[in-house]
């Protein structure tokens, strides 16, 4: 597949995406989210990879869909529209359940679908300059697809204010809200912190990681009951694992 949306680059185990649009602040349109789906999932399955990286090119991260996109949108069909947006639900959904490690390295802003690319990714790592908001109902439009991963991720009163007031927040509100994991001050120590988490992305067992982010995405929502019922039976699923008799092994030897 020819990219003409998006950078990919393979590097010491590391998967890196950049969205490049930097003449339109990478916004979304089919293309790029056909491509950005093509790109998460070729890395999902290659044993090679350990993490994958989202970044921007130019200053922003992603402003969000483009809005001459939609407007065309707006002249198709309902069928048209329903096959683009199930498009974006699975570029979403494959960020979402990507069995490797996904981080958002957030180094300007991410507005509305832009924010939901960050909301959807494992580890968001952003510049304290960055602004995020999900701000659909400010040009009438809703937050739907990226509000079924915003549930899931943040309160709901948290979700309830984010989504209906469509306010743009600062790097530090939005850490405040839970949405960003770590915040930095410049771009320099952005590259230091996406560095240091996926060096020990590479030092984990490959499958305790993909077991692991399973049971977090399946976990959601389960009764207590339900939830340890699963665990117990993952558990001792994993315990047959050669990664886990390998380090149980490793570990014995060394004590």
């Amino acid at each position: 597949m020819n990219s003409t949306r998006v950078l990919v680059q393979d590097k010491n185990g590391v998967g890196r995406i950049t969205l490049n649009r930097p003449e339109k602040r990478n916004a979304l349109d089919r293309v790029m989210v056909d491509e950005l789906d093509h790109a998460i999932k070729s890395f999902a399955t290659n044993d090679h990879i350990r993490s994958i990286v989202l970044a921007g090119a130019g200053s922003a991260f992603c402003a969000g869909a483009d809005l001459e996109y939609l407007c065309q949108l707006s002249e198709f069909s309902i069928i048209d529209n329903m096959e683009d947006s199930a498009a974006l639900a699975r570029t979403l959904s494959a960020i979402w359940e990507s069995p490797k490690p996904v981080i958002a390295r957030v180094h300007g802003d991410a507005i509305a679908g832009g924010c939901g690319l960050a909301t959807v990714c494992d580890v968001a790592v952003a510049v304290e300059s960055a602004k995020f908001g999900y701000t659909e109902v400010g040009i009438g439009f809703v937050p739907a697809i990226v509000m079924a991963f915003l549930l899931r991720k943040a309160p709901q009163m948290q979700t309830r204010e984010l989504l209906l007031s469509g306010e743009v927040l600062s790097a530090k509100e939005t850490m405040k809200r839970g949405l960003i994991t770590t915040l930095v001050g410049n771009e320099e120590e952005l590259d230091l912190e996406i560095g240091r988490l996926t060096t020990a992305f590479r030092k984990t067992d490959r499958t305790a990681v993909q077991l692991t982010k399973q049971m977090i995405n399946a976990m959601d929502g389960m009764s207590l009951e339900s939830a340890l019922d699963y665990a117990a039976r993952m558990n001792a699923a994993a315990r047959m694992t050669p990664g886990c008799q390998a380090g149980i092994k490793k570990f014995l030897e060394k004590s």
